[in-house]
């Protein structure tokens, strides 16, 4: 059965377009078509060896790039179909925010900005837009995969005022003119950039006490969680003082529960008392897909919670320290040989570009066996072992 769409989601039929013109595909739209090339990307494919907060190595149940993905598209979608947004469009997004991460998480962008000074610098969402733009390379008449407009918007969710400029001037009313209006993308394109904060708070709670640096108990100092450990308790009783991650999940579940509903409900309380009706109403106006204030708070207080006592962990920081060891040791070699690079990378003209490119490119685990290739060096041999390690599968 066919979805109705409000009059203000985005319509595929009315996509302001690819930068290349093609024919139409039979049997799906333009943004089934976007969602559809995603998927069978290469960068997509890397996300399975490309990790969060833990690295790969040191665990095979904690979060990689493509199932938080899945789980941003997953969450998006419940919520566009509430609110009888596109949910294909949502989908296409959620599936490609993420394509321009380099590994090792948030060290290894650390790393090639540091490295990329002077040169423009690196961020992974503007990676990712080159990645749809230029660097897939699977048509023959194209560089990317030649995505539609409202995709792209997407994937730019963030944009310094000097990269919008930059971007502007080589594609002229483009994805990054919004940000030097001050106007607003697509709902759908708002609501995914929503689904990927409450994803990654959630999911990282879950990888923390899987790895043994939060506690139940440290979880409790958070309000929003304490209010679903506390209810999951009082719901089931048995779940109390078991060793069972059982408590934890069902309490993760209504957490996200909450937030999905508090999400739909406020976005349509601002739809109604802004009289927004149609897209157009969308981009001209203030930010409408939001939390409610309280949620707002909350989640603030539960993302500086896993600040302080997660990802500023001392095992969490010696890993970040010796990921971008890695990053700065690459980068250092292939600027100085780029003949170390495939052909492709190596005889391009902006070379420390390419070099940029090529490591944002890797898995987790590639970079390290090219780390060792180049160094003779094992980069984490002295970082301690994830108690997950010793975990059953079950688990």
């Amino acid at each position: 059965m066919s979805l109705v769409l409000s009059d203000y989601a985005s319509d595929a039929s009315r996509s302001r377009g690819r930068r290349h013109a093609e024919a139409p595909s039979p049997g799906r739209d333009e943004f089934q078509r976007d969602r559809d090339r995603v998927v069978h990307s290469t960068a997509f494919r890397r996300l399975v060896y490309k990790t969060q907060v833990f690295l790969n190595h040191e665990g095979d149940l904690f979060r990689t790039r493509l199932t938080h993905s899945l789980e941003v598209a997953q969450l998006g979608r419940s919520m566009a179909r509430r609110l009888a947004l596109n949910e294909d469009l949502v989908e296409a997004i959620a599936l490609a925010h993420d394509l321009g991460h380099a590994p090792f998480g948030h060290a290894g962008q650390d790393a090639l900005n540091e490295c990329m000074r002077g040169q423009g610098g690196f961020e992974h969402n503007l990676q990712s837009l080159r990645t749809v733009d230029l660097l897939e390379q699977r048509y023959p008449d194209f560089d990317g995969l030649n995505l539609c407009f409202e995709t792209r918007e997407g994937i730019l969710k963030h944009c310094s005022h000097r990269d919008a400029v930059a971007l502007e001037a080589v594609e002229p009313d483009g994805p990054a003119r919004r940000f030097l209006e001050g106007r607003q993308p697509s709902l759908e394109s708002q609501l995914t950039d929503l689904a990927d904060e409450i994803a990654y708070n959630a999911h990282d709670i879950d990888d923390g006490v899987r790895a043994g640096l939060l506690t139940l108990e440290q979880l409790h100092e958070v309000p929003l969680v304490r209010r679903y450990l506390e209810a999951a308790t009082r719901d089931h009783p048995s779940l109390a003082g078991q060793k069972s991650r059982r408590l934890l999940f069902e309490a993760l579940r209504r957490l996200l529960s909450a937030q999905v509903l508090d999400v739909t409900e406020t976005t349509a309380e601002n739809l109604a008392a802004w009289s927004v009706h149609r897209s157009s109403d969308v981009r001209a106006g203030p930010k409408v897909v939001a939390f409610s204030i309280d949620m707002r708070h909350e989640s603030t207080t539960l993302k500086k919670f896993l600040h302080r006592l997660l990802y500023r962990h001392s095992q969490v920081v010696q890993t970040t320290e010796a990921a971008k060891e890695v990053v700065r040791q690459l980068f250092t070699a292939y600027r100085t040989d780029p003949r170390l690079m495939p052909s492709d990378y190596a005889d391009r003209a902006d070379t420390q570009r390419a070099v940029a490119d090529y490591i944002a490119g890797m898995t987790d685990r590639y970079a390290l066996r090219e780390h060792h290739r180049l160094t003779g060096c094992a980069a984490f041999d002295h970082v301690a072992v994830r108690r997950s390690d010793r975990s059953g599968p079950e688990q």
